[in-house]
């Protein structure tokens, strides 16, 4: 298991490195009022917490509370406490899909990982982080 988590966890840093290098003149300015671009640096920093945290939980074969993480700190459940509905009206349509899809993708995660089949919630994991990828790759606040 430790084997199959230390190469997950190589692909994603290697993936987003790469997409970050290739992408970063090209990516979009979404320009945002202060106090909005703190809330979402903020989220953003929050979701990469809890895809630690969730990695930790997998690790640790404690699928239940990788999925409780997954669900409220990123999934569909989440989206009041990060004030999404407040901050999709600043983003370009591209970038609240992306942010859509990895909510919906934290949460088919938080099933899977009930279910405890350890290489289908990694698998499903991966839909969360490539969204994240995606989304960094194409788009820049300040």
């Amino acid at each position: 298991m430790k084997k199959y988590l230390t190469l997950i966890v190589s692909v994603l840093l290697l993936s987003s490195v790469n997409s970050s290098v290739s992408a970063d003149e090209s990516r979009e300015f979404v320009q945002l009022p202060e106090m909005m671009r703190q809330h979402m640096m903020s989220n953003m920093r929050d979701h990469l917490v809890a895809i630690n945290e969730i990695l930790i939980y997998m690790a640790a074969a404690d699928f239940d509370k990788a999925a409780d993480v997954a669900e409220n700190r990123l999934g569909m459940s989440s989206l009041g406490a990060h004030g999404a509905s407040h901050m999709a009206g600043y983003m370009p349509e591209g970038m609240r899909n992306t942010g859509t899809s990895m909510h919906k993708a934290a949460s088919r995660f938080a099933l899977k990982a009930q279910e405890g089949e350890p290489m289908a919630a990694y698998r499903s994991l991966t839909e969360i982080t490539s969204a994240c990828v995606a989304c960094h790759a194409g788009y820049r606040i300040r």
